[in-house]
């Protein structure tokens, strides 16, 4: 598993050996990115489900102003601050060990990219959702990565289906919260 691009391009990231984390396939990270690849540049991003932190370095590889990073997993937490600090990134992140759900519960405003790649069939996405909208800003995207077998809703509050992909066993669900110019 490595950095796709950006300023961290090339650089080796650690991972779990846990049925729990599993590493997105770079062509599916690549894919991610490209559908919001002039969206990045100082966006505030949210990785959560973080596992070994990929997605959230990827972001700031290619301009993420800042990332926050969110898993329950001790483990986990430790070899996404392990990656962080290789890549150089500790100035940009922030690393949270908390249940996934709490944090949401809990978070502040300002996001501007989230990035949901859970365990699969737990629900965990449809249970997100609905809470991350709030913590959302304007224009704001959700990518969330998921078995090809769970279709997501197309609206969730504010969140209107942007488009979906499929990747042989994975599939993406891109959402987008409406700015305050689009809204009637």
């Amino acid at each position: 598993m490595r950095v796709i691009t950006g300023s961290a391009r090339g650089r080796k990231l650690k991972t779990l050996d846990s049925l729990d984390v599993r590493p997105t396939a770079d062509a599916v990270k690549e894919a991610m990115f490209s559908i919001i690849q002039f969206e990045i540049e100082q966006a505030s991003v949210l990785d959560l489900f973080a596992g070994s932190g990929q997605l959230g370095i990827e972001a700031l590889s290619r301009g993420a102003k800042h990332c926050v990073f969110v898993d329950s997993s001790a483990d986990s937490v430790a070899v996404v601050k392990e990656n962080v600090n290789a890549c150089r990134f500790s100035d940009r992140a922030r690393i949270v060990r908390m249940d996934s759900i709490e944090y949401l519960k809990a978070a502040k405003s300002g996001i501007d990219i989230a990035l949901l790649d859970p365990p699969y069939r737990r629900s965990l996405i449809e249970r997100s959702l609905p809470l991350l909208e709030k913590i959302l800003s304007g224009g704001a995207f959700v990518i969330c990565e998921h078995e090809t077998e769970l279709t997501l809703d197309d609206e969730i509050g504010e969140l209107k289906l942007h488009k979906r992909y499929r990747y042989g066993k994975v599939s993406l669900t891109v959402y987008r919260k409406q700015s305050e110019d689009e809204k009637d």
